[in-house]
């Protein structure tokens, strides 16, 4: 699989509650909470002499604990990658058993970090030009003060949540999908402005303005 995304920094809660209120609208409604413990693992030196790295995702939004395994490539080079507004790279991702981590172990892999990240997503279905599922996650990004102590967790960026558009693709359709995320970060412009990752974003002029006119529309109650 071939994944594109963008991303961007969305700082308040006023700004979060209004870009929810846009995706219940633009999505249907259909929000999913985050809420996933992240292990990094890096090869040791018994694994060949190009390094590389896994990452261990295990998911705690449900009764049950669901498990993964996911491998990012490096991102497509050249002009013509330049000029594209998304980043493209590959992505390899499988369900796994809860016992990966000790089996990844005694594979040779070492823990280089981990963190939580909670917050949440929406999925958009788009038939347009062609058919693509965008996926626009929420988060915020946690520490560990301890190993595995996921009911401890520290804020890296606190009042900072990490905005990111991505979806999958082929290489045969690669810019149409780039095309449709483009697409959807005009549409947000107003209340976040999204660029590739490496790229500063800064703050949207317009963004407290916008998330005022929301959130009174939106009509949110919050429970405290």
């Amino acid at each position: 699989m071939l994944d594109r995304c963008m991303g961007a920094r969305l700082p308040g809660s006023s700004h979060v509650d209004a870009l929810e209120v846009l995706l219940q609208g633009l999505c249907g409604g259909l929000r999913e909470t985050i809420k996933v413990h992240e292990i990094c693992l890096k090869t040791g030196p018994n694994l060949g002499a190009v390094a590389s790295e896994v990452h261990l995702c295990c998911s705690l939004s449900q009764p049950e604990p669901v498990w993964s395994v996911r491998h990012v490539g490096g991102a497509m080079r050249g002009a013509g990658a330049d000029q594209l507004p998304a980043l493209v790279r590959p992505v390899l991702e499988a369900g796994i058993s809860n016992n990966s981590l000790r089996f990844m172990y005694s594979l040779g892999y070492k823990l280089d970090y981990e963190m939580l990240r909670t917050g949440f997503s929406f999925q958009l279905h788009k038939t347009v030009p062609i058919a693509v599922t965008i996926t626009i996650s929420v988060t915020a990004v946690h520490r560990l003060p301890k190993i595995h102590a996921v009911d401890d967790p520290q804020p890296v960026t606190p009042g900072l949540q990490m905005v990111q558009v991505s979806a999958p693709a082929s290489p045969d359709n690669y810019s149409e999908v780039v095309g449709a995320i483009s697409g959807l970060a005009e549409y947000l412009a107003p209340l976040v402005h999204l660029s590739k990752p490496g790229v500063p974003a800064g703050i949207v002029p317009t963004a407290s303005t916008a998330a005022a006119a929301l959130v009174s529309r939106g009509g949110i109650t919050k429970v405290l």
